[in-house]
């Protein structure tokens, strides 16, 4: 996929929010992040895929698909805040089981706030659509939810959010 256009419609909406909040000169990196982990957990909430106590099933692909596009936005965002406008995708999926790609996930975002580089930054994205692919997720189905999302996110923040 090109994420050209995607970096591109997340500067938009990072300027319109800190525009918005009077953030201009503030450094949000180490709040993202934390927005980023908060984002995964709701995302892992919904697949119930660790609530090995349960029998309910995982919420419908829909609502599956919006938590991931969040961590979509945050990590566009990062790599924004990086420097970085583009992104090539990495390593093709693992046969991890999804308890496991997200401890994958939370432990690369991790090492991404302590070492602020394209490398692990790459780690952090490769590990996601990793993740998004073991949910069944293409490349259009990504595209189509961030695009929904990111207007979603434009109209909260017209809304006083």
């Amino acid at each position: 996929m090109n994420w050209q256009t995607l970096f591109d419609m997340q500067r938009e909406l990072d300027n319109y929010i800190l525009a918005q909040h009077d953030l201009k000169n503030e450094n949000v990196f180490d709040k993202k992040v934390l927005a980023l982990l908060v984002e995964v957990g709701e995302l892992a909430n919904e697949t119930r895929c660790f609530k090995y106590w349960s029998v309910k099933p995982a919420s419908e692909k829909s609502v599956i698909a919006e938590e991931y596009v969040d961590g979509i936005h945050f990590i566009l965002s990062l790599g924004l805040e990086l420097g970085l406008d583009q992104y090539q995708a990495g390593n093709s999926m693992d046969d991890e089981d999804l308890t496991s790609l997200f401890h994958q996930v939370f432990r690369s975002i991790s090492v991404l706030k302590e070492e602020q580089s394209v490398e692990t930054y790459n780690q952090v994205f490769d590990t996601y659509l990793k993740l998004g692919e073991k949910l069944g997720f293409s490349a259009n189905d990504i595209k189509k939810a961030y695009v929904d999302k990111n207007k979603i996110n434009f109209e909260r923040q017209n809304q006083g959010y």
